[in-house]
């Protein structure tokens, strides 16, 4: 086999490797979409089933959300559906009941579909909390001046 063997099996070898390719993961990508009648719907539906990897899309007109399942890139899902000129966004609702404060300003929203909030950072609740510093520290053990009631 000699040194010139070795080095073609070696080569061999690395270029094999580079030849493999990451498959994408199956996803899920929820957008908020302004649609105002049956033919945008059919529009957005037709646009973003084309997008490579659209496995498949659905069309809620009620909630004006559309969810595209495959294997694809919610930049690509996104830029597709920004293509129609219709007002887009991600997505930006969660049930209630996964947000820390659901009612905390930043995350109540009128317009959110029933039991769902604004998804929102978790950094918005620290500048804005739910509870009053004054009330918790007058009944904490740690102050000497608290209230106890027995």
């Amino acid at each position: 086999m000699g040194v010139e063997g070795t080095i073609e099996y070696i080569s061999d070898l690395l270029s094999s490797v580079k030849k493999k390719k990451k498959k994408k993961q199956m996803q899920t990508v929820a957008l908020k979409v302004r649609m105002d009648c049956d033919g945008c719907a059919r529009k957005m539906k037709g646009v973003l089933s084309s997008v490579k990897g659209a496995k498949s899309v659905d069309v809620d007109l009620k909630q004006q959300k559309v969810t595209v399942t495959g294997f694809v890139e919610p930049k690509k899902v996104l830029a597709a559906a920004k293509a129609t000129k219709k007002k887009v966004e991600i997505w930006p609702y969660v049930p209630y009941n996964i947000v820390s404060n659901p009612y905390v300003s930043q995350a109540y929203d009128k317009k959110a579909p029933p039991n769902h909030v604004r998804s929102i950072p978790a950094t918005a609740t620290v500048t804005e909390s739910t509870m009053d510093d004054h009330y918790t520290n007058m009944f904490s053990d740690e102050n000497p001046n608290a209230c106890s009631i027995m």
